[in-house]
């Protein structure tokens, strides 16, 4: 089993909950997130303070902003991991700073609490 973690732009929830359903996988988290990516300058945004904009300016300015964004989480067989992956990334990849990161971490285990079935079992 594996656990993949992405992170995404809020705006492509929809489209990326639907592939996901569509790759096999129904059961996964969204959690609310904020962070930044390496500190990226948006190019529009560095031309627009040099041409004296003073809004352009001040957003130039906000070197620690955090961006919202969305973290969904999935553990999957490990014979999943590569269609989950090549999923959230043909979904989210606009070739623009911000598309996300994908993380993919090993799970020793998993245990439904209801039911006590563990491994497989508990994730399907």
């Amino acid at each position: 089993m594996k656990e993949v973690i992405a992170i995404v732009r809020i705006n492509m929830m929809n489209q990326t909950k639907q592939a996901l359903t569509d790759c096999g996988v129904d059961a996964f988290f969204a959690h609310e997130a904020q962070g930044r990516g390496q500190g990226f300058v948006n190019p529009l945004l560095l031309a627009g303070a040099e041409q004296g904009y003073e809004e352009a300016a001040a957003l130039l300015g906000e070197k620690g902003k955090l961006y919202p964004k969305r973290v969904l989480t999935a553990v999957v067989d490990d014979s999943m991991v590569k269609c989950v992956v090549e999923t959230i990334i043909n979904t989210n990849q606009t070739g623009k700073p911000g598309d996300g990161k994908v993380f993919v971490l090993p799970m020793s285990d998993a245990i439904r609490v209801r039911t006590g079935e563990a491994g497989l079992k508990a994730i399907s």
